[in-house]
């Protein structure tokens, strides 16, 4: 199960680590100049969208060829791509070429990250007993967290205790080394690990492409996960991802107290993650996503506004009711969307489906809530977005979503 799931706390790991290190890594690869930070960022969001065609590629792989192969190789590319950004020369030494290497190895990165996460949530929820997937399934999300967290910890660290020379120089490579050495040795566990028992049982309908069988057959299941996942995402990516820079705008905090709610947040995730699933284990995952669609759509709004109000203590308490919704949702949006698919199409469905929502809801909603509520000068802007989206998705989940607790025959091929 670690050989798995511990792929998710290098995702994590790798993403923080570029988000906490996007200036250094600006001034390292691009040279002086105001324009390096924007080149840096508008990289990494190139980079952002090659996970929909990672994921569409590894899940046509997978789907024919097992989830084992499939998750050795998404990793064996996501070791090389770290150790080769880790040993990448700089500005100073080959000029702008410098730029260009860094984006292709982090387009490289997206692109196994995008297969990576559709192969673990497989291989879970295939490899969970049937009343416990909920649970098993959202250990992934809980799991990015963790990887999170180790980037923030590494980058304060090494922000105490190095000069901005050393951390220029050389100072920088030490945690892209550290997370190849990690994503490594996850690599060569997975070696070992035996593939589900899914897999491997026969369908009618093997002959056939699992992209094509799921456009043609698995239309609804391509839907309910393309809208869990959309609140998912924009839950995630404004709810947590954007309040430190929101915090710096409007709230007068500084970045040492958003990086500490940052870890606030990760850590009331970390928690609510697995009580959730278990949660939907019990009593169904449509009631759940009801429910959190239900608090998505009232509560972020009045979040904001608390965390826009300067008080510290508001501030904590706004930030962690974001972090719980966005972590419910994950946990078993996760596992109600691995539900939609049979096992011949699972990784197909997925990608079209979820990553596709990932892609568009995600990387670039942070952006767009910074200019809207720029342009609209509202405080409750970025909660007026996630309410929109959860309106939305609860409307159609409510209508389409079947209502039983797990199909009974939607983990066979």
């Amino acid at each position: 199960m670690l050989a798995v799931g511990g792929s998710t706390v290098v995702e994590w790991y790798d993403f923080t680590l570029c988000l906490y290190f996007a200036p250094t890594l600006s001034r390292v690869f691009f040279g002086p100049g105001g324009q390096a930070l924007g080149k840096t960022l508008a990289g990494f969001a190139i980079a952002y969208l090659m996970r929909p065609l990672g994921a569409i590629l590894f899940g046509l792989f997978g789907d024919r060829h097992g989830r084992r192969p499939t998750l050795f190789l998404s990793m064996a590319v996501m070791t090389l791509a770290m150790l080769c950004l880790a040993i990448l020369p700089g500005y100073r030494q080959i000029g702008a070429l410098a730029g260009g290497a860094l984006i292709l190895l982090r387009c490289l990165m997206g692109f196994s990250v995008g297969g990576e996460y559709t192969a673990v949530v497989t291989y879970l929820f295939e490899s969970a007993p049937p009343h416990r997937r909920g649970l098993v399934t959202s250990l992934a999300a809980a799991a990015s967290e963790i990887g999170g967290l180790l980037a923030v910890g590494l980058c304060a660290l090494l922000t105490h205790y190095l000069d901005a020379d050393s951390l220029e120089g050389w100072g920088w490579r030490i945690p892209f080394l550290f997370g190849a050495v990690l994503a490594g040795t996850i690599c060569l566990a997975r070696g070992i690990i035996s593939e589900t028992p899914a897999f491997h049982e026969p369908s009618p309908a093997q002959t056939l492409s699992p992209l094509a069988y799921a456009l043609r057959h698995e239309r609804r299941g391509i839907a309910i996960g393309f809208a869990i996942s959309a609140l998912g995402s924009i839950s995630y990516y404004v709810g947590i991802t954007y309040v430190p820079s929101y915090l710096a705008l409007i709230g007068g905090h500084d970045e040492a107290m958003a990086l500490e709610f940052s870890t606030l947040a990760a850590l009331v995730v970390i928690t609510v993650t697995p009580v959730v699933g278990l949660i939907s284990d019990v009593i169904g995952r449509k009631p759940v996503l009801l429910m959190l669609c239900a608090g998505c759509a009232v509560l972020p709004m009045a979040m904001f506004h608390l965390i826009a109000g300067g008080s510290t203590a508001c501030a904590l308490a706004g930030m962690a009711t974001l972090a719980a919704l966005a972590g419910g949702v994950s946990a078993v949006g996760t596992v109600a969307t691995a539900e939609q698919f049979s096992a011949l199409t699972r990784l197909s469905g997925l990608a079209l489906g979820a990553t596709s929502a990932t892609a568009l809801f995600g990387g670039a909603t942070p952006y767009l809530a910074h200019a809207l509520q720029q342009g609209t000068g509202m405080r409750e802007i970025p909660g007026m977005m996630i309410a929109v989206v959860a309106l939305g998705v609860g409307l159609a989940l409510a209508i389409v979503m079947p209502s039983r607790k797990a199909p009974p025959d939607q983990s066979q091929r």
